[in-house]
């Protein structure tokens, strides 16, 4: 259902709009969801929901998904609060592919997709900085797996929203209402934050002419990690 309103959305895109001439042919817009207790640390933390959307900059429509949801190895039962903030069920993680093979599963849709075989081609794009530079390094040290090359830069789309209107938003809420934006779904849900954050960055880049630069990386020198020319 949630990828079919993801695809739905190519139907609502504005015509006859200028061309918005973008550094970065895809963005691909991820938000994890992760295991939590209500009033106390969870440790380590493990992503149960792993949803990505690659989004064509020559027209903004949504061009593929990738989502899959995790079963959690470290912490294997769902909290009660965890359930009530992502709406993740216990029965829903049960019989998903533990995180090694949703990580190997991703990196084959992201080599299927060509999206980093030419530098400058795509960029992440994230709600903060937390899924890239904590969650998954963290996840990844838990299960012994080296971090993605990929995974060194991304945009902050708080940081491009916060350029565009001189505000910097608490989250996906606050850009929706300031974007007069319909709120899809629920929050917390990965693949609804995901489908909002899209129609956020469509009405940035069709309506306020915002171009998408890497904003945030690891130890990010002057020139993005992933666009420097290979020496």
């Amino acid at each position: 259902m949630a990828h079919r309103a993801l695809m739905g959305l190519n139907k609502h895109i504005i015509r006859n709009i200028c061309k918005n001439e973008q550094r970065f042919k895809y963005l691909l817009v991820l938000d994890f969801e992760a295991t939590c207790e209500k009033n106390s640390l969870i440790n380590p933390q493990e992503i149960i929901e792993f949803p990505c959307v690659a989004v064509s900059t020559e027209d903004w429509q949504v061009k593929d998904i990738f989502h899959q949801y995790v079963k959690p190895r470290v912490h294997p039962n769902l909290s009660p609060f965890c359930t009530d903030l992502t709406g993740i069920m216990q029965e829903i993680v049960e019989n998903q592919p533990y995180f090694p093979e949703v990580l190997s599963s991703f990196s084959n849709w992201i080599n299927e997709g060509g999206y980093f075989l030419e530098r400058g081609k795509s960029a992440f794009v994230t709600c903060g900085d937390w899924d890239l530079n904590v969650m998954i390094r963290s996840h990844c040290a838990t299960e012994k797996l080296k971090v993605p090359e990929y995974f060194n830069e991304w945009i902050n789309l708080k940081r491009v929203f916060c350029d565009a209107t001189k505000i910097f938003p608490r989250g996906i809420t606050a850009m929706l209402i300031h974007l007069n934006l319909p709120k899809i779904g629920r929050l917390h849900s990965g693949i609804d934050d995901v489908q909002n954050m899209v129609n956020v960055i469509r009405k940035l880049a069709t309506r306020h002419n915002v171009q998408f630069e890497i904003t945030s990386g690891v130890n990010i020198p002057a020139v993005p990690v992933y666009q420097r020319k290979r020496q």
